[in-house]
């Protein structure tokens, strides 16, 4: 693939970080790579933006923004507070489409969710993945209250003649919950398209060298990492249910288990 859009479910849900990566990815292999952040908002002039973020984890990645705002506001309310223009989605495709002719692998990263307003006419990151043709990476948390927002997110993408490569957890806690180990094996469910991948809680602050060479092993081999999804599901799996509160312990040789009627609906 040339060109691909990383979009989410909402905001804060790993987007920057599993842009950077891919992108960390593509470069261990050896291909070029420019990240293209249409509209930043929330940083001014001289900070530290989205597309700067993916440069500093991932390495050797052109960067390139076609606006940015200060106020950290959807793209389209950010830039008619500032009375100046938003960007399209032609020209979010246009920049796109430029930078691939120059480079193995262009990420487009979208800001909040699919459908967040570009510009004042409602241009979508939806709409600039449609015209590129683009394969969609949807970037979902982990936990309770994913799948709808997945699901959602999905059917939007599908009924604009799109469909999602796959599903990516943004952030896989060090000690996840039972709705967050239910969810790799739903999330795929949800989207009707593959896990393709799981990044570690906190990443964003790992070392850039440290980043770079384990990027791989969260991403699966469609976005050039060696990751096991099904691996990664089975080792995680909840035990099925069995009537009792999952979180005892299940009786067994040495473990009697809790006691009858010791706070467990009896």
């Amino acid at each position: 693939m040339t060109i691909l859009v990383v979009t989410g479910t909402g905001t804060e849900v790993g987007k920057t970080v599993t842009t950077a990566a891919i992108a960390a990815a593509a470069i261990a292999a050896g291909r070029s790579v420019a990240v293209l952040k249409p509209a930043q908002t929330g940083v001014t002039a001289g900070e530290h933006g989205d597309a700067d973020e993916v440069a500093r984890l991932a390495g050797a990645v052109t960067a390139v923004e076609l606006a940015r705002y200060p106020e950290p506001l959807a793209p389209a309310t950010a830039a008619r507070r500032t009375r100046r223009p938003g960007v399209g989605a032609r020209e979010a495709a246009g920049a796109a489409r430029r930078l691939a002719s120059a480079h193995d692998l262009v990420l487009v990263e979208g800001a909040g969710g699919l459908l967040v307003r570009f510009d004042a006419s409602g241009g979508t990151l939806a709409d600039t993945a449609r015209l590129l043709a683009a394969p969609v990476v949807l970037v979902a948390s982990a936990g309770l209250g994913t799948l709808n927002t997945t699901a959602l997110t999905a059917e939007a993408l599908r009924s604009r003649g799109l469909a999602p490569l796959g599903v990516v957890v943004g952030s896989w806690p060090d000690d996840p919950d039972l709705a967050s180990r239910c969810n790799l094996a739903d999330l795929p469910q949800a989207a009707g398209a593959p896990l393709l991948g799981a990044l570690p809680g906190g990443a964003g602050a790992y070392d850039p060298a440290l980043f770079r060479a384990a990027a791989p092993g969260w991403l699966a081999p469609e976005l050039g990492g060696d990751w096991d999804g099904p691996g990664f599901a089975a080792a995680w799996a909840p035990h099925p249910w069995t009537g009792r509160d999952v979180t005892a312990p299940v009786p067994g040789p040495g473990n009697r288990g809790p006691r009858s009627g010791a706070g467990h609906g009896q």
